[in-house]
């Protein structure tokens, strides 16, 4: 047995009260001389037996009712004859991804989720510490009506959340809590693709409810891109769509309509248009509405303008030559001096995309020409340890020989790709520097299939004068923005300033990156592909995600509600304390009443 309150059990020194109080009796009674009573005094030596049974039942009656009363007051725990449960840390885990958005049987899946987390967060006491995390990482605590009301207001989101990062989230308050109970609630739809991986949560007890839902099924557009995302003013759009039926279509940008029809589930599209107008344009592939209504919209942005002209020095190679005849081939890029390609060691101006030299013993010239140019990095020590590089687009190129990049003093660059750990590809004003030759033996990118697009790709959206970025990202990630972005276009207009690194915001769109009063790029927003997949897992398959001492995960209402505030192995003892110390009250009563009726018949 153990104590909540222990310091209580000092009301214990009450039970002393009735013992002293039956002693003084019994002084009194031997040492009070009182002729008036002496006849009295014969009848009770006559039954001083019986009455001293009945004092001493009395006393013991009342010294256990006091000592009920401090055992109940000192709140004590025990294994056996509990009533309702221990203090417990409980956080509830809401799964409010965008699948939760689905309309099932006439109301959202949310709808039912929401109820069973209103159902585990009524069912605390004063003395829990319950909190309320959702999919997106979202934290509220206080109150069991504090988390019931934002239960009751927490709505959909529009993407993925990330529901192994909100269980970690949900450990850790309960686990630092200082209560002996711990529980982890999680309500969710189950669906496989937010169940990918796995998640520990240690000693932690977690519950996990998912319901029985009808399988519906869902058409979304999972993917929808502009290419090239310069268009010269032509170009084509790329769109996806998901489903095992067919749905009608509608491509547009802006307000001119590019394209519409019907398309077949796994079907992809490509259409080609021409931008009515130049800058900056938003646009959009929108499916007819199904029940999940979040994913069938997926938007894109694009520059429309003329093509960037490009001068291609022979130091660069020959690879590098080849990519941009391919270029202009495709309109992408014109042959003109807007922009030069070339090994680092013979350029003579910005813009320019810049390579290593072919022969180690020109790096010098080549550092002595990047600071020239103001460019603040250099060619490092030769690298012959073939690894592979990181980053974006290069995942998968192999690099054999390279210098790693070295930044000098008040250097403000992207890196966009690193190999062994050292930075490979970095960008800046002006400039995109490659730390390796572009031929086979130093690295295989120029063979690569993805070359050309790349290059494609940089001229276009960091070296030409109107360089066009685009930034793709889900909504409620935390992105980098482009150098010299301080400002962040929405949707309808309105403005906000933006720093380094921002968290996206949460409604999809075209939000164009802003420096002072110019648009220099585009945040796309769009719902994760994967979150248009409504399949879902069994409880054993969701149970065997989460590793933990004590994990339980049913579909059943009834075996969940039996599951909650279940985390400790004791039970409180202060009801049934107090039910006995009100019996022994009523006895000594009954044995009170007893003697004065006898003592009257």
């Amino acid at each position: 047995m153990s104590f909540l309150q222990p310091l209580l059990l000092l009301l214990g020194v009450g039970a002393a009260v009735p013992l002293v109080l039956h002693l003084l009796r019994r002084r009194i009674h031997s040492e009070v001389d009182f002729p008036a009573v002496a006849y009295l005094a014969r009848a009770e030596r006559e039954n001083v037996r019986q009455l001293k049974m009945r004092n001493l039942l009395l006393m013991v009656l009342r010294v256990l009712a006091v000592l009920m009363l401090a055992l109940a007051a000192a709140r004590p725990l025990g294994a056996f004859f509990g009533a309702g449960h221990v203090p417990t840390a409980m956080a509830i885990v809401l799964d409010n991804s965008l699948s939760t958005s689905a309309i099932v049987s006439g109301e959202p899946v949310l709808a039912t989720l929401r109820s069973a987390a209103r159902q585990a967060a009524s069912a605390a006491t004063g003395s829990d510490r319950i909190w309320l995390v959702t999919a997106d990482g979202q934290v509220v605590g206080g109150s069991r009506e504090q988390v019931l009301d934002a239960i009751d207001r927490a709505d959909a989101l529009t993407g993925r959340g990330d529901l192994a990062t909100a269980i970690t989230r949900a450990t850790g308050l309960v686990a630092g809590a200082g209560l002996g109970a711990q529980q982890v609630v999680v309500v969710t739809d189950g669906q496989a693709s937010a169940w990918d991986g796995t998640v520990a949560v240690g000693a932690v007890a977690v519950s996990v409810l998912a319901p029985v839902l009808p399988v519906i099924s869902n058409r979304a557009i999972v993917q929808a891109d502009a290419r090239p995302a310069r268009w010269t003013p032509r170009g084509s759009v790329v769109a996806r769509s998901a489903g095992s039926d067919s749905a009608t279509y509608r491509i547009a940008l802006g307000t001119q309509r590019l394209a519409s029809g019907t398309a077949r589930g796994g079907e992809d599209l490509t259409v080609h248009g021409t931008s009515a107008e130049p800058g900056w344009r938003a646009g959009v592939v929108e499916l007819e509405a199904d029940e999940l209504r979040g994913d069938d919209a997926r938007h894109f942005a694009v520059w429309a303008g003329a093509a960037p002209r490009v001068l291609p020095d022979p130091s660069a190679g020959a690879f590098l030559r080849t990519a941009v005849e391919a270029l202009v081939q495709s309109q992408r890029v014109t042959m003109g001096g807007d922009v030069v390609i070339a090994s680092a060691d013979v350029a003579t101006r910005l813009p320019a995309l810049l390579v290593a030299p072919s022969d180690p013993t020109r790096i010098g010239t080549a550092n002595r020409t990047l600071e020239r140019l103001g460019v603040p990095w250099r060619f490092g020590g030769v690298r012959r340890d073939e690894t592979g590089a990181r980053g974006g687009r290069f995942d998968g190129v192999r690099v054999l020989a390279r210098y790693p990049l070295v930044a000098q003093a008040g250097a403000v660059a992207d890196t966009l790709a690193s190999a062994g750990g050292d930075a490979w590809v970095v960008a800046g004003p002006g400039y995109v520097l490659i730390g390796s030759a572009l031929d086979p033996a130093a690295t295989n990118l120029p063979v690569s299939a993805g070359f050309v697009p790349w290059l494609g790709d940089v001229v276009a959206q960091r070296l030409a004068g109107d360089a066009t970025t685009v930034v793709a990202a889900a909504p409620g990630a935390t992105v980098r923005l482009p150098l010299g972005t301080d400002g962040i276009e929405a949707p309808d207009g309105q403005v906000t300033r933006a720093a380094a690194s921002v968290r996206v915001p949460a409604r999809p769109g075209v939000y164009f990156l802003r420096a002072g009063a110019e648009r220099i790029g585009a945040l796309v927003v769009n719902p994760e592909p994967q979150e248009s997949d409504l399949r879902r897992l069994e409880p054993a398959l969701l149970k065997e995600r989460i590793r933990g001492a004590s994990v339980a995960a049913t579909a059943d209402p009834a075996a969940f509600k039996a599951s909650l505030f279940s985390s400790g192995s004791k039970r409180p003892l202060q009801l049934p304390l107090l039910l006995l110390a009100l019996a022994l009250l009523a006895a000594e009563a009954w044995v009170v009443r007893r003697t004065e009726r006898e003592a009257t018949g």
